[in-house]
């Protein structure tokens, strides 16, 4: 989607380009040699800014949404730098912990945690207690509840801090770079809104991260399109409005939700409206854990089942 945008407008300079050809052939009289010379000129510029837009990538970039069931885990790797947003449910932790040691993974360099949320935090005391970390993310943001408690036990017995990002703040993971959408909305009758979003763009190829935020959320900012959208609060009809979805335009949603959960999540007028926009859907009780895999220029989609 990325590089259709570009060649829509390299095509619309292209023919810009070719109108002034023809205004100047008009004043000056018809020269065919003049006009060919131009025209090569002109493919030769086209050719160029066509060969700019070719992203070239050290590494792919490598998105993993992993299968904890009701809950998100997001693994996102380039280069040798590693992202881990989210590590599901209590239960979930030692999945996460045993995927991310599969890959031979020992530093996490950036750690999310959305928001305080058990399905999304739950495990991260377990990630913290297996794994080198370097920066942790956490909105600003505190429950009472055991999940938060042991979280934050594992932060203080390794001496590690808890940054809590503003709007506009970014990070650099290899060749990617994100950016935090939103300031979270902190209200603790809706733990939700208080989600940390973020935007990962790799070369022409982009992802939005969207934890559990809801529609108040989304209605802070006007949001560029995207090519992946992990979507909000596991396809909760609190989310994806139509107007945002029709901001962002992704081609591709992921929704991260539990076989037959208690919630009968995703919700129908969530499909509906990702349909809509004619976006792929994926979904981690259909298909299990969902890779992508992105060298800046295309993006390839593997499922687990």
């Amino acid at each position: 989607m990325a590089r259709k945008r570009k060649t829509m407008m390299k095509k619309m300079l292209s023919a810009a380009i070719t109108l002034i050809i023809i205004g100047i052939a008009g004043i000056l009289g018809t020269n065919q040699e003049f006009v060919n010379t131009i025209s090569n000129r002109e493919e030769q510029v086209n050719h160029l800014n066509e060969q700019k837009v070719e992203f070239i990538a050290q590494d792919n970039l490598l998105v993993d949404f992993i299968d904890v069931g009701q809950a998100d885990s997001i693994l996102i790797r380039n280069q040798d730098q590693v992202m881990l947003i989210d590590a599901g449910t209590n239960e979930a932790g030692d999945t996460v912990v045993n995927y991310l040691k599969e890959l031979g993974i020992t530093k996490i360099n950036y750690l999310v945690g959305t928001h305080p949320h058990e399905d999304h935090i739950g495990g991260i005391d377990d990630v913290i207690n297996n794994f080198d970390i370097g920066q942790i993310y956490m909105p600003k943001m505190e429950t009472t509840t055991k999940t938060f408690e042991d979280v934050l036990e594992a932060i203080e017995n390794k001496n590690l801090t808890v940054t809590a990002p503003n709007k506009g703040d970014k990070i650099e993971l290899g060749q990617a770079v994100g950016t935090f959408m939103t300031d979270p909305i902190l209200d603790k009758d809706n733990l939700n809104l208080s989600s940390l979003v973020m935007r990962l763009e790799f070369g022409n190829t982009s992802f939005l991260f969207m934890g559990d935020a809801e529609k108040e959320n989304e209605e802070t900012i006007n949001w560029p399109k995207t090519d992946v959208l992990k979507v909000g609060h596991h396809g909760s009809n609190t989310s994806s409005s139509k107007k945002f979805l029709e901001q962002i335009e992704p081609e591709y949603s992921i929704i991260m939700v539990g076989k037959d959960n208690s919630y009968n999540l995703p919700k129908q007028e969530t499909i509906d409206n990702l349909k809509s926009i004619g976006s792929e859907i994926y979904r981690t009780d259909e298909n299990g854990t969902i890779k992508i895999i992105s060298d800046g220029n295309h993006l390839e989609i593997e499922k687990s089942k």
